[in-house]
């Protein structure tokens, strides 16, 4: 009965805020945020010594380079003479005269893997440039080390033998494929390195060099890309439009005396 005596306005508002509650609950305002540590400055975390870009890019060359001349002619737990000898008795008459053009080929699987439209860690000017140095780096390590150590060949034509050149070479070379194309498949580095290894086992087989020449030889040439790319980065940087200006790009072999190198022949347009 006193539901009833109510006035209808009384329980239209009692219904509608008793409806409305809820909403007014969620709507209400939220805490405020803190501030206190808003302008602190968190340390930056330093990377370990081994991190360094400066230490990963030198760490295996510089081991491939000592432990070759830690083996130089009879010195080492598995010296220069004894792998010629086993080399000897199991291939005695081997010669052949690929590896002078062997040399050539993870060069040509840049150009092709480029020209197919492989997209490359940089633009092919960059590219040019980062090879010119390398190529500058390796000639002048390589000579520096052959008429300083003076260690003779193995079949007694010179005393220019430590480092291998065609070594050298080949992994600079192999070393470029791998760092360009990498982000884009590791089988582009891993034939690559594969044949720069076959340059270096052939050069043994030949009897042009020693067992250090070639492991001494393949860290040299690692070391003299990581060099080139160090030294282009910090300079240039990335710049993609820049490729299309080269126009064609070519390669030939080069030697002069005992040292073998690759000529490059820029075309602009």
């Amino acid at each position: 009965m006193l539901f009833r005596q109510r006035p209808a306005w009384l329980l239209f508002l009692w219904l509608t805020f008793a409806g409305a509650s809820p909403a007014l609950a969620q709507s209400a305002p939220a805490a405020p945020a803190d501030t206190a540590h808003k302008y602190e400055v968190t340390a930056p975390i330093r990377p370990r010594w081994y991190q360094h870009k400066l230490v990963r890019a030198t760490a295996i060359p510089v081991l491939l380079i000592g432990y070759g001349a830690s083996t130089i002619n009879g010195n080492g737990l598995y010296s220069s003479y004894d792998a010629r000898r086993d080399i000897q008795r199991a291939f005695p008459n081997f010669h052949t005269k690929v590896d002078d053009y062997l040399i050539l080929a993870p060069y040509a699987e840049l150009a092709i893997a480029t020209l197919a439209g492989v997209e490359s860690r940089n633009d092919r000017l960059n590219i040019a440039l980062v090879i010119v140095k390398s190529e500058l780096i390796f000639a002048g390590a390589v000579m520096a080390l052959k008429y300083t150590t003076g260690v003779e060949r193995p079949d007694g034509s010179d005393r220019h033998s430590f480092p291998s050149g065609h070594t050298a070479q080949a992994f600079l070379a192999a070393s470029i494929v791998h760092t360009e194309f990498r982000d884009k498949s590791q089988w582009y580095g891993v034939g690559a390195y594969t044949i720069a290894t076959s340059v270096a086992a052939l050069r043994m087989l030949n009897n042009r060099h020693w067992q250090s020449d070639v492991v001494a030889g393949a860290g040299l040439g690692i070391l003299s890309a990581h060099l080139g790319y160090l030294t282009h980065r910090n300079r240039w940087g990335r710049q993609p439009n820049l490729g299309k200006r080269i126009g064609h790009v070519s390669a030939s072999p080069w030697q002069y005396q005992d040292a073998t190198g690759v000529r490059l022949v820029l075309q602009l347009r």
